[in-house]
């Protein structure tokens, strides 16, 4: 079988056009931009990359981007305190906390302080249980929520790539908030049956091949192996790890698996760029609805 490769890139690129145009409109109708606060905690070279990505997205689609740098030695409190700042900051429409914070430290109770209506990730505790109330995608995709943004880059990857999702079975490895949880209400919405494995699934080979479109966020490199797919299968790998050689990779063995797919992801250049787009995408509905309070 010949794999369609779904472009994130290319995809990503498309969204951004489409989003120039309503962020030109906003700006012009307001006399501002929106406006994206960036708050990146230590050193780590991958949120660095990942923080940079997103500054540079800001001012490819004309919003404007306030980075907050702060030192690895950065208190939980004082960390609050800065979203306490944001919050009350009028320049700010969005905001994003880079994760993981150093050493590991619980993000939950910075994420609590955050105002849900600047919440560019869709991470706050209102917005994810929101997710819970929308009975559709319609109602989901309204603009009401802030919708997490990798998820939201997987759902924008089936559905513009006009891969149907509606009655078809679904499995999502990984039961993260970050992914897996709002994920498979996303699909639900979209009137899939979605089973939910994780480390601790049984059979999960069998489980996994029962599956029309696979969701891989284990954050495992190359945990999803040709024998976990059936024929034909459309695998999403959310991923990215590097492997014994230092090497970027998803969490699918993107060599294994594709030739069985009948639509995958590669890793790098799929849900990646979608991710940071669909934070502009966020920001911009996060600055219509302030504008209209």
């Amino acid at each position: 079988m010949t794999s369609k490769i779904l472009d994130g890139k290319a995809l990503a690129a498309t969204i951004r056009a489409e989003l120039r145009l309503d962020v030109a409109a906003y700006t012009a109708r307001t006399g501002r931009a929106p406006g994206l606060a960036t708050i990146l905690v230590g050193d780590d070279p991958a949120s660095h990359t990942y923080v940079g990505s997103k500054i540079k997205a800001c001012a490819d689609t004309g919003l404007v981007s306030i980075h907050v740098p702060l030192p690895a030695s950065t208190s939980i409190e004082a960390l609050k305190e800065k979203m306490h700042a944001l919050n009350q900051d009028p320049r700010v429409d969005g905001i994003l906390l880079q994760l993981p914070l150093p050493g590991q430290a619980d993000s939950s109770p910075v994420l609590a302080c955050m105002d849900p209506g600047k919440d560019a990730d869709g991470l706050h505790p209102y917005n994810l249980g929101q997710l819970f109330e929308y009975k559709s995608w319609k109602d989901m995709a309204s603009g009401l929520t802030p919708l997490s943004c990798t998820p939201h880059g997987v759902i924008q990857v089936l559905l513009r790539s006009g891969i149907p999702v509606a009655g078809k079975r679904a499995v999502v490895l990984g039961r993260s908030k970050l992914v897996g949880k709002p994920v498979a209400m996303m699909l639900q919405a979209l009137d899939a049956t979605v089973t939910m494995a994780h480390s601790r699934t049984q059979n999960l080979e069998v489980v996994c091949r029962e599956a029309d479109i696979v969701v891989a966020a284990m954050g495992q490199a190359r945990f999803l192996k040709a024998s976990m797919v059936k024929e034909g299968a459309v695998v999403i790998d959310v991923g990215i790890n590097r492997d014994a050689d230092g090497k970027l990779c998803g969490d699918v063995d993107y060599a294994e698996v594709a030739p069985k797919a009948s639509a995958i992801t590669p890793v790098p250049g799929g849900i990646g760029p979608v991710t940071v787009t669909m934070l502009m995408y966020n920001t911009l509905l996060l600055a219509q609805a302030r504008s209209l309070r």
